[in-house]
């Protein structure tokens, strides 16, 4: 029989204190019964000398000082495991909320994961398609990588989610399991309903694990979430084989919620008042991703975040960007013309896309095309900045003709309806037939070979055309 501990030491919040408690652990769950017998579930989060500190999942309101009983389970969080998950919806702390009943569950895990050795990592190779142009071509997601989404308040951000989740696939791979689990912290009700919605009518929620956690969820439940998703993603790839892509959003509300949990505890703060083990606290969980060698089956990260007032330099982004390997981040200019998604070209970059495209897994001009694009439209930048201070009648030929293609380019190659779902010869093709409006002298990033093959001016003319014709 466990031991039980009569009373609280007090109450702060949705913290509660226990005075003289034996060989409790950080991180260890408890329950909490309280006088009217309901039960409850805490968690230690901090330890100081014989005295413990626990979050109650379930809040503290009705909690008795005197007549309340804490026992510990002597094991910390554990998520039930097993191929059911797939289809199924869950609170941010794995409890079902679909009505589906509890998981049958073949084993059970540790949420906050194992540690892999760096040894048996496999470098990542290979791409995910997410059917968007601007990804796929530019930014590639590879297999195995942490690609985060930097997004500021009120841009698309969940829309751009829900249409990778819809669209994702791993590409030219045979008799491959390929699933999402996807982990929502922080989110108004109307979203998480836009969000089941949306897989449901488009039917991938047979292939989606979901957690939701609200945003009047208790905020102990919210810095569980991820730690749960990531859980249920490296079950079903390093023990079903599958390979897994992880969409988590918000992480901004995840390390506020960190933050509002490290006041309560009385920690001294760091930047803008987050805990100065904010970046170890985010490396735990982007480091989960990865292939360890030997085993079928992979974990890819994409997770997105909401920059305060737009700044990349605010602690949560900036220390995303260390861990991460690169970055895609929205434009609120973009998305002010009406451009969707609105992704920021030059910003954004994607460090392990050299090593998993080209010959045998993209396209063999893939590489080169999206160097030519990239500097093309830093042409157009600097044609538009000199526009702005001598006029665009005073321009140079060619930094009109660099004007036009920028124009074309966001609106014909960044631009996608949220239902448009583009192969990746689809995207590469595009690319040319937009290099294309520029005189080959201005493409000195492609050989001459690729030029004779795929340059094609007249399918730029009739690009044209065809954006003026549904323009009016």
């Amino acid at each position: 029989m466990s031991l039980q501990y009569q009373g609280l030491s007090s109450i702060s919040g949705s913290l509660v204190i226990l005075d003289h408690v034996k060989d409790a652990s950080f991180d260890e769950m408890a329950r909490v019964v309280l006088e009217d017998g309901t039960e409850r579930t805490g968690r230690v989060v901090m330890l100081e000398g014989d005295k413990a500190v626990l979050q109650v999942f379930e809040g503290t309101n009705g909690l008795s000082l005197t007549n309340s009983r804490t026992s510990f389970t002597g094991r910390p969080m554990e998520l039930p495991l097993s191929g059911d998950l797939l289809g199924r919806v869950f609170t941010g702390a794995g409890r079902p909320l679909d009505g589906l009943g509890e998981v049958m569950a073949e084993k059970y895990g540790d949420v906050n994961g194992q540690p892999l050795n760096p040894v048996s990592r496999q470098y990542p190779r290979n791409y995910i398609q997410t059917g968007i142009s601007s990804i796929d071509c530019l930014m590639t997601l590879i297999r195995g990588q942490k690609l985060p989404i930097f997004s500021g308040t009120g841009l698309s951000h969940n829309k751009l989610a829900v249409q990778i989740v819809q669209q994702a696939k791993i590409a030219k791979a045979q008799n491959t399991q390929f699933a999402v689990v996807f982990a929502a912290m922080g989110i108004q009700n109307d979203v998480a309903d836009f969000f089941r919605r949306s897989f449901e009518e488009s039917g991938v929620l047979q292939n989606v694990v979901m957690f939701l956690n609200l945003a009047n969820d208790p905020i102990v439940e919210r810095i569980i979430t991820p730690r749960c998703a990531l859980t249920a993603a490296e079950y079903l790839a390093y023990e079903k084989h599958m390979h897994i892509l992880v969409v988590m959003t918000d992480m901004t509300a995840y390390a506020e919620a960190l933050r509002e949990l490290s006041s309560s505890k009385g920690e001294i703060p760091g930047r803008k008042g987050y805990p100065g083990y904010l970046y170890s606290d985010l490396a735990s969980l982007y480091e989960r991703a990865g292939i360890i060698e030997g085993i079928e089956g992979s974990v890819t990260q994409l997770p997105i975040l909401t920059m305060p007032n737009d700044d990349i330099t605010h602690p949560v982004p900036d220390l995303t960007g260390y861990i991460t390997e690169g970055q895609i981040v929205l434009d609120r200019g973009l998305e002010q013309q009406g451009v969707y998604p609105p992704i920021a070209v030059l910003p954004s970059l994607s460090r392990l896309m050299k090593d998993g495209i080209g010959e045998g897994y993209t396209r063999g001009d893939h590489s080169a095309v999206a160097n030519q694009l990239f500097a093309s439209y830093a042409q157009v930048q600097d044609a538009r900045s000199l526009a702005s201070v001598i006029g665009e009648e005073e321009l140079s030929p060619l930094d009109k003709q660099y004007l036009k293609f920028g124009k074309q380019f966001e609106e014909c190659f960044l631009a996608q309806r949220f239902d448009e779902n583009r192969s990746m010869e689809q995207t590469l093709d595009l690319g040319w037939t937009l290099l294309s409006m520029l005189p080959k002298s201005a493409l000195d990033r492609l050989d001459d070979k690729m030029l004779e093959e795929h340059y094609n001016p007249e399918a730029a003319e009739a690009l044209l055309r065809k954006v003026k014709a549904e323009n009016g």
